[in-house]
C-alpha cells in the first residue's frame, strides 16, 4: 500500500481520498440539519480536515489543511464561515486540543489573534473543524467527522500487511 500522502510525509493512512470519505459518510447528517434554523443558524457549513501527520513546528497551517468542504449556497453566506472553520482548526491544530476545551480550560495557550469560537475537536490527534451551526453542533459535526476518519484509517490498517516499517513489502 502507498501512503495515503503520495509519500509527502504526512499520515500514512489518512490522505485527501479518506478525509473526503469521512466527510461524504457524515454529510447525510449535516446537509439534513442545513434546514433546521436551531441547529444549523445559518443554513450553511464549513468543514476543514487537518492531516494527522502533518505538526505544528514541522510545517505550516496551510500544508497541513487535508481538506475542506463547503454545504450550502457560498454565494449566499451572510459571513466567511471557511475563515471561521480554518481559524478553529488552526487552534486545534496547534494546541491539540478540542476549542471549547482550550477556550474554558487552557485559557494560558490562547494567544493574541485566536479565535474564541468553538467548533473544532482533536480526537486521538484528528482535527476537524466546522462552522455554521451553532457552537456545540459545530462540535458534533466535526467529531463526527473526525469519527470517521478514525475509523477509516483503522480499516486502512487492519487491511494493510506491512513488512518492518509502513511502506515496506511484508517479510516471508
Amino acid at each position: 500500500m502507498q501512503a495515503a500522502d503520495g509519500g509527502q510525509g504526512g499520515s500514512h493512512y489518512l490522505g485527501a481520498d479518506l478525509a473526503r470519505q469521512a466527510v461524504s459518510l457524515a454529510a447525510p447528517m449535516m446537509e439534513r440539519a442545513l434546514a433546521d434554523r436551531e441547529v444549523v443558524g445559518s443554513g450553511f457549513l464549513y468543514i476543514v480536515v487537518m492531516d494527522p501527520g502533518r505538526l505544528p513546528g514541522e510545517c505550516s497551517f496551510e500544508d497541513a489543511v487535508l481538506y475542506e468542504q463547503a454545504f450550502g449556497d457560498r454565494s449566499r453566506w451572510d459571513a466567511d464561515y471557511a475563515a471561521f472553520a480554518r481559524a478553529k482548526a488552526k487552534l486545534s491544530w496547534r494546541t491539540g486540543s478540542d476549542g471549547r476545551r482550550v477556550q474554558e480550560c487552557l485559557p494560558h495557550l490562547l494567544r493574541t489573534g485566536d479565535t474564541v469560537l468553538a467548533g473544532s475537536v482533536c480526537i486521538d490527534g484528528i482535527v476537524v473543524a466546522a462552522s455554521g451551526a451553532f457552537p456545540v453542533f459545530d462540535e458534533v459535526f466535526a467529531g463526527t467527522v473526525a469519527l470517521c476518519l478514525r475509523a477509516l484509517a483503522r480499516r486502512a490498517r487492519e487491511a494493510e500487511t506491512a513488512g518492518v516499517s509502513l511502506g515496506d513489502a511484508p517479510q516471508s
